[in-house]
């Protein structure tokens, strides 16, 4: 079963005002990485729709994939995602400022790692969405090279310290459990970040690559 939550009262808002800077030169120091993973978002962005990004951050993968809102709780972060365009909202995954059937898909981006109440939030999530509209979800698979060495290293980690992994059956069972449905699923991210110097191609399921793309509808 999905475990729900973070350390209760842990403020994880802080290191993203504090290392805001830092966190958006990661994408520019880890180019190939962040390419392969636009791309494996952008399989299930289908022309035309209007999304919304949970924790959009920065504006790093909104921007590019012509998703104009985005919502997070780092107000410095947000000026930099509306510098990029992004339509900023101040808040939180568990209580959506917005109205009921919204949207054609919203997107998390490894950001389910950091959600206080994840099942709130997917809830959430399944309100504001269209009939049929999507989900979008990008994570590190916990159980893969990538989330070994993340868990390895997590006390070290400016973000990741306050961050729960989840594997693939765990964020499918939270999804089913918020009644969303015809799941599927691409990964990318092979081997060790050091060894990825070109954009890497997706491919359909998981269990090899590190990053995963799931994809739910309503």
């Amino acid at each position: 079963m999905i475990r729900y939550g973070v350390v209760a009262n842990v403020p994880v808002i802080e290191p993203f005002e504090e290392y805001c800077s830092e966190y958006d030169q990661w994408f520019d120091e880890n180019r190939f990485i962040y390419l392969s993973e636009l791309e494996a978002l952008r399989h299930f962005i289908r022309a035309g729709e209007g999304g919304m990004e949970i924790g959009v951050g920065t504006g790093r993968f909104a921007a590019p994939l012509g998703i104009g809102v985005g919502i997070d709780p780092s107000r410095r972060m947000g000026e930099v995602a509306s510098e990029r365009g992004i339509s900023f909202v101040g808040g939180v995954a568990e209580s959506l400022p917005f109205r009921g059937e919204e949207f054609d898909f919203v997107l998390m981006m490894v950001t389910i790692c950091f959600v206080d109440d994840v099942k709130k939030a997917f809830d959430e999530v399944y309100r504001v969405l269209k009939v049929n509209g999507s989900l979008i979800v990008g994570f590190i698979d916990k159980y893969s090279f990538l989330g070994r060495t993340y868990l390895h290293k997590k006390e070290k980690s400016k973000f990741y310290r306050y961050a729960r992994f989840y594997w693939v059956d765990e964020v499918m069972a939270g999804l089913g459990g918020a009644r969303f449905h015809n799941f599927k699923m691409i990964q990318t991210i092979f081997g060790g970040l050091e060894d990825i110097t070109a954009v890497q191609s997706f491919r359909e399921g998981h269990g090899d690559g590190s990053f995963v793309v799931m994809q739910a509808l309503k």
